[in-house]
């Protein structure tokens, strides 16, 4: 079934979201409800990002609080807006700060390292997002690093420790590539700056093996011990790496070759993967693909022949289409929503060039499932088009209409 949308106002500080949403409807809900009740704080609208809201540095102010932040001596804390209270704190604080730089172009971190005899205005400058860029030092991989706290921006997070980012998995992989690196252990107390209004309930079932937990969560008005129990990431899942994730990443090229050296496993998720089993806000799945001998192999961003089932299942006999893809949609986007609404197929024909793609089912009923649940969906500022589609010998390519 396709998830059912439940979402309520308790009180005016905090919102709870009943069991059946996808992550994106959590997402959506909270940067919805940030803004139509102007707790959200600049920069605005705070959609699509880790939303900065009115009481950060309040929330921040917290952190001085915990015995974890007393001991600790190097902190690793993410560049957002909600988190500058934090960084500051660091800075006065004399600790190490390393921040990781912007969606990971030049490196893993950056060591914020103000000039000498810098008062509390320019470390205040040093705390922000300029600052962080005008005065850093880069780290590099051989660098020895042990970070004894991490702090994370949120979209939402659950008492439990469970927690939702802003979708696109950096937060996951920049705690999988510390554990690569040896810069964090599964003891690492992670803690997370948010609104009240940001304490949600998540269900169980949104959670994946590589989804980073927090053990605190500091709030405006509150100090919550999630005492979670999940385990963290334990590294770096290559399989759920795309090449062109790779291909964007340095310096997770460079984990990779290290790890390949050492004789582990870091093959790489394939573009035309099967999708069972997974409801990943990432672009990749592990297993392993049977592919036609004679199948082209597919680019970066086209697939052109649809991948066969995994050995013991069986093939896929019905076939849903979807139209108008925007000319800038990649075949990630289309997963993402497809399995946050939890109607991911058994396999996928990308037609990049002709704007569709087509999604292989089980059987009928599980098409028109789909069909149903992904009426509506929009891709960008694209309504797509879905439909099942006509046998091949109808129709080229099996669209109704093509």
């Amino acid at each position: 079934m396709c998830a059912v949308e439940s979402f309520y106002l308790i009180n005016e500080s905090q919102v709870f979201v009943a069991v059946g949403g996808s992550k994106q409807d959590i997402r959506e809900r909270i940067w919805d409800y940030m803004e139509s009740e102007n707790v959200a704080d600049f920069p605005r609208p705070v959609h699509h990002r880790i939303p900065n809201f009115k009481g950060s540095h309040r929330a921040c102010q917290n952190l001085k609080d915990l015995e974890v932040f007393a001991r600790t001596q190097e902190v690793k804390v993410d560049p957002d807006k909600p988190l500058e209270g934090v960084r500051l704190l660091a800075l006065q604080s004399k600790k190490t700060l390393l921040v990781p730089t912007p969606r990971l172009r030049t490196g893993l971190f950056n060591r914020i390292t103000p000039p000498p005899g810098a008062n509390k205005e320019m470390l205040r400058k040093c705390a922000t997002s300029q600052g962080v860029r005008d005065f850093s030092v880069p780290v590099g991989l051989d660098s020895r690093v042990l970070v004894d706290l991490v702090v994370v921006g949120s979209v939402a997070v659950s008492e439990k420790g469970w927690r939702i980012g802003k979708g696109e998995g950096y937060a996951d992989l920049e705690y999988a590539m510390m554990v690569s690196m040896g810069a964090v252990h599964k003891g690492t107390p992670v803690v997370t700056i948010v609104h009240d209004c940001q304490v949600v309930d998540i269900p169980e079932a949104l959670l994946e093996d590589h989804d980073l937990t927090v053990d605190y969560i500091l709030t405006p008005t509150r100090v919550i011990s999630t005492g979670c129990k999940r385990p963290k990431p334990a590294g770096i899942t290559w399989s759920k790496i795309s090449p062109e994730m790779l291909g964007k990443i340095p310096v997770l090229r460079s984990l990779r070759d290290r790890e390949k050296r050492a004789g582990m496993d870091v093959a790489l998720q394939a573009e035309h993967q099967p999708f069972l089993g997974s409801a990943s806000q990432h672009p990749a799945l592990p297993g392993t693909v049977r592919r036609p001998h004679n199948a082209p192999r597919p680019g970066a961003d086209s697939l052109e022949a649809a991948c066969g089932p995994r050995e013991g299942e069986d093939a896929p006999t019905a076939t849903v289409c979807v139209g108008n893809l925007p000319h800038d949609a990649r075949v990630r986007d289309l997963k993402r929503a497809l399995r946050e609404l939890r109607v991911a197929p058994l396999q996928l024909s990308w037609r990049g060039p002709q704007h569709r793609a087509l999604l292989h089912y089980r059987d009928l009923a599980a098409a028109q499932q789909a069909v149903s649940c992904l009426q509506g969906l929009h891709l960008g500022d694209s309504a797509l088009t879905v439909a099942l589609a006509r046998p091949h010998n109808k129709s080229p390519g099996g669209c109704p209409g093509s």
